[in-house]
Order: structure tokens, then C-alpha cells, then sequence
């Protein structure tokens, strides 16, 4: 895997732009106090363009948007204060007739830093200097959410429309693949309550009833064909990009695997979603909290999963309260969010009628997972059980008995074999028996107060 910070071209790109930034902030500051400069406007400083054989990452970002005078400046003075603090102490100094920094600067404190922190105000004063008003006036109309800097997420925003005052920070997919030249993969954080999920199984160890595989074969083929539909036929002008799915059964039947599974079909991280971290008691924190997770999340090619989705996604009360109407505007909202993401949305319940009718008319696919029969119990009794170990009364009759008999879900069966390993470990021997088969079962059978005989 490619390290940034070891690739000699890159290092010296940087150094570039460090030392390009540092001479407009010089310059800056000379044309606004009116001392000697060899420039007349900033804009006659030059940045160095990167060597045609450098493929870090930094000049990718470079070079695929292409950036104007102004975003690449926006860029290395986001990265400044990781990459060299002490190339911001300028903005340090006091107003002496204030005895406090200059405000046209910009910048905010922050408490773990003691440096400087830039923000767009900074941006602002070094693009306008003395010019200020008209300057100002014209850099506020490009910054918005479309900025290709914050609509690509190399930037990040707390809040939009994004103010002056907007702290000036790379997002941390960004600053993760500039710095060390690695995919980004974020942490379960407040920030992001989602965790990945992975599985070591393969397509064909799914086994559920063929009209519920192919449904998923569905999705799965529109993952695949999705860039070819949408960008080459051109029929982006009437289908929309991302894919919505309602998965719904008993649990256990297979809505996380299948989840997992078609991320690994095409190479698409899946990231379960911690509805707990995001649902809040206050108004307006869980829009917040959904907004922040979709901006992270968008033209990433990741696969969402919502998983146990009714308490966000149950259906909308009668408005008859201040916190009724609140509930509605979080329902809606997500809504909005969901039907702009552009890539696949998961939701999962364990009944079809918890989720609310304006939701199911914006599913591309509903698919139920049911209990599995007879058939695809014994398939699944000889993959967990058949394939690994040695049945001591014989392996066929006990799997076909068993899966005639008890009606478990897969998720149950798993915790059946679980049990019957651990007993066949404590013996020493890849053996297990039919009485540790039946006292797992009826484990089972009692965890859902199911009578047992």
C-alpha cells in the first residue's frame, strides 16, 4: 500500500505548497499594512504544478478537480496547521491600539490546539487584503454546499450555508489519505455511529428460498450495472442514482448476512448504523446527527444498514403535540436524506407494518426474510453442523430429524452449534452428540418461550 509521507515527490510538492502559502500570507500582510512587497496582488504568486510521474494523493485531489488559484489555496491552508503550524503564526499578532488580535484575520481558538486555526474569514482576508468589502462580498458568493471542496468532501462543515466564521478543516477521509496515503475507513465515533461489518462467508453459503435470492440478486445486479445505466446510457436524467431496500423477517433469518454479503459481492464497505447514538431527545440533535452521518457517507461508494430501523422509521403520529409535529420532521427529513443519498440505503425491521407507508412507497425493494422450511433448515443444519463435525449417532438422520421436528431460524441454529462446540472442545474430540443438539435446541426453544418436547 502507497505511503504519502515516505514518497520523496510527494514530500516535495508539499513543501511547495507550504512554502507558496507562506509567501501569499507574507504578502498578504505586507499590501494590508501597507509595507514593501515585490507583488502587487497575491494571485502573481504562482503555485508550483506537480511532476507529471507523482501520483500521491495530494496531487490526485489536485489534478482531478482541478483546482482553481482559490481552492487550492483553501486546501493546503485547511492542511496547515497538521502539516506546519508555525507557518499560521502571523495571524498571531495583536492590534496594538486594540491590544487583541486583528478580526480580520479570522481564525478561532481552540482549546487542544494553541496554535492558529484558520477559518474562511482567514481565506477572505487573504484573497481581499486591503480590497476587503469587494473581495468579501464576491468570496461569500461561491461558498456554499456545492463548493466542489465541500460537495466532494474534501472539506468539512459544521453547519450550512457555511458562514465566514466556518472553521477551515479538511474532512477526516481527506486528511487520512493526504497524510498517510491509506484508504480511509472512519471510527465509531459520536461523530460517526456506525461501525463496518464483514463476514468471512460467501454468496453460496446464503441459503434462503430462491424467490428471496433472487430479489437480493436484484439488488445485487444493479450495484454492478449501476454506472453503466445511469452514466452511459444516460438514464441519470430519470432514475435517480442511490437505491433504497427494505429488509423485514424474524431475527435470525438473515438481513445482516445478506447485508454483509452484497458489500463483498462488489467491494462496497457495509457500515451498520447505531440508531441509539443518533435518535435524541432534543430538537433538532437528530437531524443533526442523521445530516453528519450522510455527509460523511456520500459518493463513497458504501453501503448504509439500518438496522432494527422502527425506532426512527415507524410510522408518523396525529400532530397533536409540539413533540408529534418534532417526530414528523425528523421522519421527513430522513426521508429527504435517504432519497439523496447515491448509494444503497438498508433498512431492517422485523415487521413489514412497523415502517411507516410514506417510507415503503420510496423502497426500489422490499424483501422478506422468512423462517426457514424444512428444505432450507436441513441444508443449513448439514452446512453448520454436516460439514465440520462428526454426529455420533450418524450425521444424515439426526440433521434430517431435527430439521423436520424444530422450527429455528438460522440465527437460532447458529447459537445451537455454538453450544454443541464448546461441549465437544471441553471432551477434546471433533465430535458431537445428538443430547447436546437437543439440550441447545431446547435452550432456544425457552429463550422464546416456545414449549420444548
Amino acid at each position: 500500500m502507497e505511503t504519502i509521507m515516505t514518497n520523496t515527490v510527494h514530500k516535495q510538492l508539499l513543501a511547495n505548497d507550504i512554502s507558496w502559502l507562506e509567501s501569499i500570507i507574507e504578502t498578504a500582510l505586507a499590501l494590508y499594512f501597507k509595507n514593501d512587497s515585490k507583488y502587487q496582488t497575491i494571485t502573481d504568486i504562482h503555485p508550483i504544478q506537480p511532476h507529471d510521474h507523482d501520483t500521491s494523493a495530494y496531487t490526485r485531489v489536485v489534478r482531478k478537480y482541478d483546482l482553481s488559484f482559490q481552492e487550492r489555496l483553501m486546501l493546503i491552508l485547511a492542511l496547515m496547521p497538521h502539516v506546519k503550524p508555525q507557518g499560521l503564526d502571523l495571524f498571531l499578532i495583536k492590534n496594538k491600539n486594540l491590544d487583541r488580535e486583528f478580526s480580520e484575520f479570522g481564525g478561532v481558538k481552540d482549546e487542544k490546539y494553541n496554535g492558529f486555526v484558520p477559518t474562511l474569514e482567514t481565506v477572505c482576508f487573504l484573497l481581499g487584503g486591503a480590497d476587503m468589502l469587494e473581495k468579501r462580498l464576491d468570496f461569500m458568493k461561491t461558498i456554499h454546499k456545492n463548493h466542489i471542496l465541500y460537495r466532494e468532501g474534501i472539506l468539512y462543515a459544521e453547519n450550512y450555508p457555511v458562514q465566514l466564521q466556518e472553521r477551515l478543516q479538511l474532512s477526516e477521509e481527506y486528511l487520512s489519505m493526504i497524510i498517510t496515503g491509506e484508504k480511509y475507513t472512519p471510527s465509531y465515533s459520536s461523530k460517526f455511529p456506525a461501525r463496518q461489518i464483514t463476514t468471512k462467508l460467501e454468496w453460496n453459503d446464503l441459503i434462503l428460498e430462491k424467490h428471496v435470492k433472487e430479489q437480493l440478486l436484484e439488488i445485487l445486479q444493479w450495484l454492478q450495472h449501476s454506472n453503466l445505466i445511469l452514466d452511459q446510457w444516460e438514464m441519470d436524467k430519470t432514475l435517480k442514482s442511490g437505491y433504497r431496500v427494505l429488509f423485514y423477517g424474524a431475527p435470525g433469518t438473515g438481513k445482516t448476512l445478506a447485508a454483509t454479503l452484497l458489500g463483498k459481492a462488489t467491494d462496497q464497505p457495509v457500515f451498520r448504523v447505531d440508531l441509539s447514538m443518533i435518535v435524541s431527545k432534543y430538537i433538532g440533535e437528530t437531524e443533526k446527527n442523521l445530516g453528519r452521518l450522510f455527509d460523511i457517507a456520500e459518493s463513497k461508494d458504501w453501503i448504509l444498514f439500518f438496522d432494527e430501523a422502527d425506532a426512527l422509521f415507524s410510522k408518523r403520529t396525529q400532530t397533536n403535540s409540539s413533540n408529534d409535529r418534532h417526530a414528523n420532521q425528523e421522519v421527513a427529513y430522513l426521508l429527504q436524506r435517504i432519497e439523496e443519498f447515491d448509494g444503497l440505503v438498508i433498512l431492517a425491521t422485523n415487521l413489514q407494518t412497523n415502517i411507516d407507508e410514506a417510507f415503503l412507497r420510496r423502497f426500489q425493494s422490499t424483501v422478506n426474510f422468512p423462517k426457514p422450511k424444512y428444505k432450507e433448515r436441513k441444508l443449513l443444519w448439514k452446512h453448520l453442523v454436516g460439514d465440520v463435525f462428526e454426529i455420533e449417532e450418524g450425521n444424515e438422520e439426526i440433521i434430517d430429524a431435527i430439521a423436520k421436528k424444530y422450527e429455528l431460524s438460522g440465527g437460532e441454529m447458529i447459537n445451537v452449534v455454538r453450544y454443541c462446540a464448546i461441549q465437544a472442545a471441553n471432551r477434546g474430540e471433533k465430535k458431537i452428540s445428538a443430547s447436546n443438539i437437543m439440550t441447545g435446541i431446547k435452550r432456544e426453544y425457552h429463550k422464546s418461550n416456545k414449549t420444548f418436547n
